[in-house]
């Protein structure tokens, strides 16, 4: 077995992959078996087209949001209908790209895939199989550094989002109601705001090439507040995708028939 250090570097020569005893490995395949599942759920859902939305109380998945699709139902299409209806095309397809390339470029998610799924590093200390590395400075992970943009792209969504949680106690005979959906909607939407502005992005955004943090006050507590949720982006990441895979199957469920939606108020 070939060294994994560089002996013109003056480090010891060592032939194992790692000295670490720990369970190192776990992280990465907790990893690979979260993300997996969460992606193929997704995709299911994306492209099944059918109990995405509730019309007797406005509850519509955000998977489906904004349905644009001319095969949505109309009380679902908020924005209207403007693609066509065929089944590669998702009902969301305006803005599930964009929210994709958010989490894909996500510095958190980056870590978290290339130690799982490129094993590059899987872990610390531990050596990776790659004979070269060019980081991110060839294609295609050059597109990295358009996170910032997708940034932009996230926070029109989630307004999008929040619009339709408000909506959404609105009952389609028009009058005010109140359901566990509701809940689980607008608890969804307020975490997907904590995770957005977690981002690194909007941290250096607010608080970006300020030299005398005193003469904008406004920003500088702005920028402690997004610092704060910075600290929390992984958790928030992993929070997410488990909020929203709950907010639409719990849209799927009641919109299927499979369960009744449990009512508070009307």
């Amino acid at each position: 077995m070939s060294s994994t250090t560089d002996a013109s570097a003056g480090r010891a020569q060592i032939a194992a992959r790692t000295l670490r005893t720990d369970r190192w490995w776990l992280p990465p395949l907790l990893n690979v078996v979260g993300l997996g599942a969460w992606v193929l759920y997704a995709t299911v859902r994306a492209f099944m087209q059918e109990w995405y939305f509730v019309t007797e109380y406005n509850y519509l998945t955000p998977f489906y949001s904004p349905c644009v699709s001319v095969g949505c139902i109309p009380e679902a299409a908020h924005f209207g209908r403007i693609l066509p209806d065929v089944w590669w095309l998702p009902y969301a397809a305006l803005t599930l790209p964009f929210l994709l390339l958010f989490r894909l470029t996500c510095y958190y998610y980056r870590k978290a895939y290339y130690r799982s799924f490129w094993l590059s590093p899987p872990a610390c200390a531990v050596a990776e199989p790659h004979r070269r590395y060019t980081g991110e400075t060839r294609f295609p992970l050059l597109g990295q550094n358009l996170h910032r943009y997708f940034f932009y792209a996230a926070v029109i969504i989630s307004i999008i989002n929040t619009y339709d949680a408000i909506l959404a106690f609105q009952k389609g005979d028009g009058s005010f109601g109140l359901g566990l959906g509701n809940i689980i909607l607008l608890g969804n939407v307020i975490l997907l705001w904590a995770y957005t502005i977690s981002c690194h992005s909007c941290r250096s955004i607010i608080g970006g090439r300020l030299n005398h943090f005193s003469k904008h006050p406004l920003r500088y507590k702005a920028w402690q507040f997004v610092s704060r949720l910075n600290t929390k982006h992984m958790q928030l990441a992993w929070t997410t995708l488990a909020t929203l895979a709950i907010t639409d199957f719990y849209v799927m469920a009641v919109s299927a028939g499979w369960i009744p939606d449990l009512r508070i108020i009307n």
